[in-house]
């Protein structure tokens, strides 16, 4: 036996590798596919929640042969926040993730202001050991996984996440009939295109008939952008169509998961970057095979930190009990019996360069909010926003005061310290009933379950500024990042036919690394990373075994080894 650079077999059981190989093992024999088609900056302004402004008719069938979801939010109003979520199963504040592009200044910010990002350095998210990107637990079960192609994930995932991760990928690419996991991420609904640059959709609205919602000033600009926005939904939805007709074309349709979902809120102000329902209330339909509870609506409320462990559940992987999120899907579909259950969390934070910081709760019905910064106006200053030419629309309300009442919040150049508010009677949510007599036993009781839900995540949000947060809490105690310790090798050389095969074993001393590894006959290596999940056999025509361990956060590292020696 061959030792490198000295195996021990305790490391091997301890080092993070159990959850991958328990979730192997519990995979049913009849694996479903799941598909996600997930689509950007868009409210439920489409037909299966009662707007028909434009036509959504793939959409439509969706619903009817699907089960629509009422309650459905996002844990941040703004993408890559919430996208960390959507992958670990973790609320963004609990792992780092709540500052928006911890890693990636906003270029756009930097034209207008070369030093805005001189205080805040940039970093990746840090989740406990026991965290990983989920699809790397369905790769350890035998699915193909494959991202088209957004990730946005706040952190570096590692190589053992995505079979493929391009625009290029797709399920269609899997060996045989192996089951499959694939994400199909669609632009066109993103902010940026109702920007005066960006390409304008075929008209299905005009922006004379666009409905406006009551706290919006009614300019040709704020129109333009309502038509546009809407205009992209119906491009959307023919999108949406293409990939069911995939799906039929391979006589798929009924073997396949389809969950469709927005990744936060509208694109437009007082939407994306906001804690009310416009930022935060998503679509999700979900089409289970053979169209089970076709046509019916689900109330309970379910959040993006549930969506990776529902997706687990469906292929019959039981989640870890300590994420945040809590499977409503398949069969390990469980309640939570703490601050959870009923009951979604948001936060909004740094967006791009400037600083914000709400936190947000919402039962599905009614909303309670904390401006942990009153002094700043509903709408702060985002360079990237104002882009929106309507941007400068909504300014002049501070200047000019309300139209209507409905506008109060984007006049105001200061917040309350709270905020409460009857979504099912107030859909905008515009009459603050914070200090309504009726409603104070509920507002009691939103607020102590805001507190439970800050104390349990221990959010570092609060830890500021973000260089403290560095030291402190990500890569502590210098701030800078650790690297990933390299794998331990442990070789077995066997004959096998007359051949010499060897069995390999891996390991990492960090519990929270991720191992991935290939094999070939020389150091040049291309191809997907293979997810380790225990001893695995290399013929020994494919000596070379390149292994990257990772823990996120930290940095990958990559090793080497000819096995059996040069």
């Amino acid at each position: 036996m061959q030792t490198r650079p000295g195996i021990s077999w305790a490391l091997f059981f301890a080092g993070g590798l159990l959850p991958l190989v328990a979730s192997a093992a519990a995979a049913p024999e009849s694996q479903p596919n799941i598909v996600w088609l997930s689509v950007e900056d868009m409210s439920p302004w489409i037909g299966p929640y009662g707007d028909t402004t434009v036509p959504t008719p793939n959409l439509d069938r969706l619903a009817r042969e699907g089960v629509t979801y009422d309650n459905a939010f996002a844990t941040s109003p703004v993408c890559a926040p919430a996208r960390s979520s959507l992958i670990t199963g973790m609320f963004c504040t609990r792992i780092g993730t709540m500052q928006m592009r911890n890693n990636a200044p906003s270029k756009t910010a930097l034209a207008r202001n070369p030093e805005a990002y001189r205080e805040i350095p940039g970093y990746e998210g840090l989740p406990p050991a026991f965290v990983r990107c989920f699809p790397e637990q369905l790769r350890a079960a035998g699915y193909f996984c494959t991202n088209a192609s957004k990730k946005d994930y706040q952190f570096k995932e590692p190589v053992t996440v995505w079979d493929e991760s391009s625009p290029k990928a797709h399920w269609q690419n899997r060996r045989g009939d192996q089951p499959f996991f694939a994400v199909f991420n669609h632009t066109g609904t993103h902010e940026s295109q109702a920007f005066p640059d960006a390409r304008r959709r075929p008209e299905k609205v005009s922006p004379a008939d666009v409905p406006l919602p009551p706290f919006y000033p009614d300019t040709p600009a704020v129109r333009d952008a309502l038509a546009r926005t809407y205009n992209n939904i119906a491009a959307m939805d023919t999108w949406v169509g293409e990939r069911i007709a995939e799906l039929e074309a391979a006589d798929l349709l009924d073997s396949t998961v389809v969950i469709f979902f927005s990744d936060h809120g509208v694109g437009l102000p007082r939407g994306k970057r906001s804690c009310f329902d416009t930022g935060l209330r998503v679509p999700l339909i979900v089409r289970y095979p053979g169209s089970e509870n076709a046509g019916s609506r689900d109330g309970r409320v379910v959040s993006f930190v549930d969506f990776g462990p529902s997706v687990l559940s469906l292929a019959g992987i039981e989640p870890d009990a300590r994420l945040d999120g809590t499977p409503f899907l398949g069969p390990f579909a469980r309640e939570r019996d703490d601050y959870r259950r009923g009951h979604a969390y948001a936060n909004a934070d740094r967006f791009d360069s400037v600083y914000d910081r709400c936190r947000s709760v919402s039962d599905g019905r009614f909303r309670y909010t904390r401006n942990l910064l009153p002094d700043l106006p509903y709408l702060i200053r985002n360079a990237y926003r104002e882009r929106l030419p309507m941007t400068a629309d909504l300014y002049q309300l501070e200047e000019t005061g309300p139209q209507r009442p409905e506008q109060w919040q984007l006049a105001a150049s200061q917040r309350p310290a709270e905020e409460f508010y009857d979504s099912q009677a107030d859909p905008w949510e515009v009459v603050n009933l914070i200090d309504t007599p009726e409603h104070q036993e509920r507002i009691a009781a939103l607020r102590k379950r805001l507190d439970a839900w800050i104390a349990a995540t221990d959010d570092l949000g609060f830890v500021l500024p973000e260089t403290r947060l560095v030291r402190e809490k990500i890569w502590p105690p210098d701030g800078i990042q650790p690297a990933t310790p390299p794998a331990e090798i442990d070789e077995r050389a066997v004959l096998r036919d007359g051949r010499t095969a060897f069995t390999v074993s891996l390991a990492c001393p960090d519990p929270g690394a991720s191992i991935g590894y290939r094999l070939g006959r020389e150091k040049q290596q291309s191809g997907p990373w293979q997810v380790y999940t225990g001893p695995f056999e290399s013929p020994g025509d494919r000596r070379f075994l390149e292994v990257q361990t990772h823990r996120i956060g930290h940095r990958p590292t990559v090793s080497g080894a000819f096995l059996g020696g040069e």
